[in-house]
């Protein structure tokens, strides 16, 4: 495949949600996980659990991935070489999510290459103690975004952007005045209307606001505010399911007997 190719892999992706019979094959699944082996990482602090399950995978899929920040591995890597971490789990999280972020989209652009199609499913996080008895995973080990899998058995089209100006910004961050907030918004919500999009989800409304929005004007613009708005107000729904996996966010690990010290 030639560059320009492997740009309209990218540009043509969208999630996928309907799955053909067909299996991928064992050459198949071990070239998209050597794919996102190969990302680029700080570490290798991401690792994969694969279900191959179509009755509890989301959408009947064939494969579902589950991308883990994997500190664990790491500990056993250090207790080898007579170290112990002390490293914060707060700094150590965020480059192991940085490592299963980048394998899990070498995984997506991989599996488009072979002709899979994938969705992810971002709530992996909140669901973390139920994966993690699922998996039998030790401690250290956390669920980041799981990833379902497989032949399409048809191709959305690719979901709007916002424009290039909106996003880019060269030298230092200009702040986007009145007129390209409501351009960028303009261009999302057209574009999802256009496509039909949320025309059976609508999240419901709480706090008693007056519900102002039909199936078919309920776009992308109010869907973002309802999310944001309304959810996960508490940072326990995400500090709960990382001590459930061993991780203590703003604590420094306390220095061990016996561990090695830089020279």
């Amino acid at each position: 495949m030639d560059r320009e190719g492997m740009v309209g892999v990218l540009m043509e992706r969208a999630s996928v949600r309907e799955y053909t019979e067909q299996e991928p094959t064992r050459e198949t699944v071990e070239a998209v996980v050597r794919a996102g082996q190969q990302a680029p990482f700080a570490a290798q602090l991401g690792s994969l659990l694969l279900r191959r399950d179509r009755e509890r995978n989301p959408f009947g899929a064939p494969l579902l991935f589950t991308v883990c920040a994997d500190v664990h591995r790491l500990e056993r890597v250090l207790e080898r070489r007579g170290w112990t971490r002390i490293t914060s789990d707060a700094a150590v999280l965020l480059f192991a999510i940085q490592d299963a972020a980048y394998m899990a989209e070498n995984l997506v652009i991989a599996g488009e290459i072979l002709g899979l199609g994938s969705c992810y499913l971002g709530g992996a996080a909140f669901a973390a103690e139920e994966i993690r008895a699922d998996y039998g995973l030790p401690p250290r080990v956390f669920p980041f975004v799981q990833l379902a899998m497989g032949y399409p058995a048809s191709r959305p089209r690719p979901r709007p952007r916002y424009p290039l100006s909106f996003t880019l910004h060269e030298d230092r961050y200009r702040e986007p005045s009145e007129a390209d907030v409501e351009r960028a918004m303009a261009a999302m919500d057209e574009g999802y209307l256009a496509q039909d999009y949320y025309r059976d989800y609508v999240i419901p409304l709480d706090g008693g606001r007056r519900e102002t929005y039909s199936r078919h004007t309920y776009s992308w613009t109010e869907h973002m505010g309802r999310k944001w708005g309304q959810w996960l107000a508490d940072a326990e729904d995400l500090l709960g399911p990382l001590r459930a996996c061993g991780f203590e966010v703003g604590r420094v690990p306390e220095r061990r007997e016996g561990g090695s010290s830089p020279a």
